[in-house]
């Protein structure tokens, strides 16, 4: 049975390509690394393929994939974890996930306690749900593994149905975001990127 996938329009293609150049324009890409989805419609996403230069991202960089199929050839490893947020909540539009240094180190140093605390900034607001300095931010760390099915399921047994933070860390890996648009999981990464450096600048000068 031949699955019938749709095409991806011109404006997700556009999104892909624009965070994928923010991204890669902050080093938080290197080397191939890292990988972005959006969603194409109900059922399904469309998502950078694997080993490409996610600074350069074009039509033939993606790749469609139904959410309730296996997944096909050529996709990046890390699929299973986009499709397993997607999959859980229909509100999602967007994820993204970068390898920036600052990411992957606090993810390293921090995973014994199972989170990243953040607190007292003002970017705490760039979050959805977040309205003040004075909440302080928990980001969920989780064990990295190699084995993405499993580890997906890992993760979306341990996040609630409506996680406090759109995102999480894998140690010594790097941060997945997401949004309900490109425009809110862009938001959502960059004020994580920006707390996580506060962080470890902080821990720096102490």
């Amino acid at each position: 049975m031949t699955l019938h996938l749709p095409s991806i329009p011109d404006a997700v293609t556009g999104d892909l390509a624009a965070i994928g150049r923010f991204a890669a324009a902050r080093g938080w890409v290197p080397a191939t690394s890292g990988n972005f989805s959006r969603r194409v419609d109900a059922g399904h996403i469309a998502i950078t393929r694997s080993g490409i230069d996610k600074g350069a991202i074009g039509a033939s960089d993606l790749i469609v994939v139904a959410l309730d199929e296996p997944l096909p050839a050529g996709v990046s490893a890390e699929t299973p974890l986009h499709v397993a947020r997607y999959r859980r909540n229909p509100a999602i539009g967007a994820i993204v996930h970068v390898h920036s240094v600052a990411a992957t180190v606090l993810s390293r140093a921090d995973e014994g306690q199972g989170s990243v605390t953040l607190h007292g900034f003002e970017m705490h607001k760039a979050l959805h749900g977040f309205t003040s300095h004075e909440t302080d931010v928990q980001l969920p760390i989780f064990s990295n593994g190699q084995d993405t099915e499993a580890l997906a399921r890992r993760v979306e047994a341990a996040l609630p149905d409506d996680p406090p933070v759109p995102g999480y860390l894998l140690s010594g890996h790097g941060l997945y975001a997401w949004g309900a648009t490109m425009d809110d999981a862009r938001r959502h990464l960059e004020g994580l990127e920006f707390l996580l450096q506060c962080s470890l600048e902080e821990r720096r000068i102490r």
